[in-house]
């Protein structure tokens, strides 16, 4: 099964640290948003979308990203590093509507966030994503294939 995740990871670098431990133990291929716009994903046969959560949504360049590129009929899956423990993948929905995407999953971890008010306090979630988190990642998304 040929995979990728396309992924955005700005702030703490919590997303990039996830997904690498998938591409560490798993046979799929990254693509940062950040740098690259467009990409021909026809070929895969998995797609995610990661991202870290910025006031309740998807990055906004991951959102771009899917609205662009995602081809019709696909599977597809998220992974969010949020502080809060909560499924936030309904903010991809618009980027995902009329492309017949099937969503075989969703994982969501906690990640290390200093935004906004957090700053004053330190941030929460801090160490996160640690080892288990990783663990369960990979673990996720093995479960996929």
């Amino acid at each position: 099964m040929k995979a990728v995740i396309a992924y955005a990871s700005t702030h703490h670098g919590n997303t990039k640290k996830v997904v690498e431990a998938i591409a560490k133990e798993c046979d799929v291929e990254l693509v940062d948003v950040t740098q690259v716009r467009e990409k021909n994903l026809s070929d895969y046969d998995l797609i995610g979308f990661a991202s870290g959560i910025y006031a309740a949504q998807f990055h906004q360049q991951v959102k771009n990203f899917a609205q662009v590129n995602l081809p019709q009929g696909k599977k597809i899956f998220y992974i969010m590093t949020s502080a809060m423990d909560k499924d936030f993948s309904k903010s991809m929905e618009p980027s995902i509507s009329g492309k017949n995407a099937e969503v075989v999953g969703k994982f969501s971890c906690h990640g290390y966030n200093t935004f906004g008010p957090f700053k004053l306090v330190g941030g929460t979630s801090k160490g996160h994503p640690d080892e288990t988190d990783l663990k369960n990642a990979v673990e996720f998304f093995k479960g996929l294939q």
